[in-house]
């Protein structure tokens, strides 16, 4: 699969809620996005569209914090998944992170997500703990990627 992956922009907003709508059971608000492209200096939101096509068909974020990063989110539209979109947008994240100082990246997923949870394994995210109720009656599962010399 050939992507493009840019920056997220304001005219990418429609296109990313509704696949964030489709994906996620709490999906994120409108607001939550545009604070997070504006506001957010730590923040790096990035879209993800097939070469020489306009369409969003993912999308990923991260905080990068001194030597921390965060990813916020993740996702690809569900007629693009098992395609490696998923794997394009993550491994631009950590480059990310890495070429912005970071030493190691967390993330929280569903415990259910065995989906997600094979594709971070593949990247050597680790297991270190447990947010009881993270997502509203189910727990995450707090992962880590230390990034070796």
């Amino acid at each position: 699969m050939l992507l493009e992956i840019s920056p997220m922009s304001l005219q990418d907003l429609e296109a990313v809620l509704e696949i964030e709508r489709s994906t996620f059971s709490f999906p994120w608000p409108k607001n939550s996005f545009y604070r997070e492209i504006i506001n957010n200096d730590y923040a790096y939101y990035f879209a993800a569209r097939l070469k020489g096509e306009n369409k969003v068909i993912g999308y990923g974020g991260i905080w990068v914090l001194f030597d921390e990063a965060h990813i916020t989110t993740l996702a690809v539209h569900s007629l693009h998944r098992q395609a490696g979109a998923g794997s394009i947008l993550l491994s631009h994240l950590l480059e990310e992170a890495l070429a912005r100082g970071a030493r190691q990246v967390f993330l929280e997923v569903r415990d259910s997500n065995l989906a997600a949870r094979t594709l971070y394994k593949k990247y050597d995210f680790e297991i270190i703990g447990r947010r009881k109720n993270y997502y509203y009656h189910e727990d995450a599962l707090l992962m880590v990627r230390k990034f070796t010399d």
